[in-house]
């Protein structure tokens, strides 16, 4: 399949359509809402002003409406991008914070521009299960604060929540079930008086717009050696995040959508995001599926006018949006973590019938992410995994058979497998040197020759045997394996 998205509802399509229109524009109405106590959360963990946090939601997500490549994906604040650049706002103040966020898109400008998009592709699927998983398990415990020291009301309001969501869509899906959760909690909030936390709690909202902010620091080697650094480790961490957001949400609705154009599309929103006076941010995979799977929006629109409602709830309507229980959105974000969860890679059935090197890379990617709260973590130790145990599987179907004595002074061997560093190492120790007669034959059309290691191992194989005064000689080789024996034979470490 091409790069395209052919089959993605677009713009055009949407507006044309009431139904579908209506169905974006209320699905992010219900982002906008979700979004709010996080960005605060998150500016919290950046140790930057609430509005630093907002504001960004809001310019990442229209921003991203338009250079984005996978339609209906949200993207606004988020925790992994706080956790990386908090220590540039606490040791060096909010200037170098944007400009380190500026920085970060520059460099998601550039490897978006280098194709590392493409590296996606090197992801096994189990990364993936465990890559959902483990999002799954950190939405979850992130409501842990809405939910723990708090009244008892809180309780009995999320139970409401959850069951609104769970029975609404049964009878009528006219309205998304999580905007009808939060209203019904919210007005119930308001008319019995409930005294609960609220989003007013989480901090001030912002009264203004944001405006155009020249950070000012020195532009100087000083200042980059400070920022080089956070601004990296933010565009992988942002990168990685997005890429697979934007995979999963093509799983979901089945679609293919433009990974190369999201990379730089991620880095241009968090330059104009920096320069808004805003924190920066990547693809939220819960805000995603709220809009994408349990709203249903499938279209730019919804991106960008989460990121309008945003605003306006925050600046215009503040006071409103102040009063929403907590309790209702962490209802709508455990209802996101059970829909997230890939419930049947966990069964006991598919665990029987899984290969264990599969639940073994699923298990070192939950863990890993979970305890870090660090997705880019989680997926690099699970990738590393899945190399591990592949080669060491590969490596094992290798096999040194003596095949034929076609004549007293000659033998031929057979090597049949993937020959590559895991599995050629011990090549050299599967042949009989001493007892072997003069002429030796290495049959290798059951075989492929993948590295310089290989072509070292089969150097060392044949001066081991001239060594004793014998002759060994490689046959079979297909042109791939040729062309790189050729190249290499006797330019490995002098042969030995």
């Amino acid at each position: 399949m091409s790069d395209s998205a052919e089959r993605i509802p677009t713009v055009m399509s949407a507006l044309r359509s009431p139904r579908m229109l209506k169905t974006e524009v209320l699905a992010s109405l219900v982002v906008a809402l979700a979004l709010i106590p996080e960005a605060i959360a998150f500016s919290i963990i950046a140790g930057v002003d609430p509005r630093v946090g907002l504001f960004a939601s809001f310019t990442m997500a229209v921003s991203i409406a338009f250079l984005g490549g996978r339609p209906a994906m949200i993207s606004a604040a988020t925790g992994a991008i706080a956790l990386v650049i908090a220590p540039v706002a606490k040791q060096y103040g909010l200037d170098y914070f944007i400009a380190t966020v500026i920085l970060a898109g520059v460099f998601q400008v550039i490897f978006g521009v280098l194709g590392v998009a493409k590296l996606m592709r090197f992801i096994p699927r189990s990364v993936m299960v465990g890559f959902v998983n483990a999002l799954a398990i950190l939405i979850f415990t992130s409501q842990f604060p809405a939910l723990i020291g708090v009244p008892w009301l809180v309780y009995p309001l999320v139970a409401v929540g959850l069951l609104i969501m769970f029975l609404l869509p049964r009878i009528t899906s006219v309205v998304p079930a999580p905007l009808v959760a939060i209203v019904l909690l919210t007005v119930a909030t308001v008319v019995f008086t409930l005294n609960v936390p609220d989003v007013g709690d989480e901090g001030e909202l912002p009264s203004s717009l944001p405006a155009l902010l020249i950070p000012d620091v020195p532009l100087n080697l000083e200042t980059l050696s400070i920022i080089a650094p956070y601004a990296l480790a933010m565009a992988i961490v942002g990168l990685l995040e997005s890429l697979l957001t934007a995979k999963l949400v093509d799983d979901v609705t089945d679609t293919h959508s433009n990974k190369t154009r999201e990379s730089w599309g991620q880095g241009a929103a968090n330059v104009i995001t920096g320069f808004f006076g805003g924190m920066g941010g990547c693809a939220m995979v819960g805000q995603t599926m709220i809009n994408v799977k349990a709203s249903g929006a499938r279209t730019r629109i919804s991106t960008f006018l989460a990121g309008v409602f945003l605003l306006i709830l925050v600046v215009g309507l503040g006071d409103v949006v102040a009063l929403i229980p907590m309790a209702a959105l962490a209802a709508v974000m455990i209802m996101v973590a059970i829909g997230t969860m890939d419930w049947h890679s966990i069964s006991p059935k598919t665990l029987r019938r899984m290969p264990k090197s599969e639940t073994a890379v699923m298990v070192a990617t939950v863990v890993v992410t979970v305890a870090t709260h660090n997705l880019a973590y989680g997926v690099v130790v699970g990738v590393v995994t899945a190399m591990v145990l592949f080669a060491r599987r590969v490596a094992h179907l290798t096999e040194v058979i003596d095949v034929a004595h076609p004549n007293e002074g000659t033998r031929i061997y057979a090597v049949k497998g993937e020959l590559f560093f895991a599995s050629s190492n011990d090549l050299v120790y599967r042949f009989d040197y001493a007892g072997d007669p003069k002429n030796i034959v290495i049959d290798l059309s059951g075989a492929h020759v993948w590295d310089a290691s290989t072509v070292a191992t089969l150097d060392a194989i044949t001066t081991k045997y001239e060594a004793k005064g014998k002759r060994a000689v490689i046959v079979g080789l297909d042109a791939a394996s040729a062309e790189r024996h050729v190249r290499l034979t006797g330019q490995l470490s002098g042969g030995h």
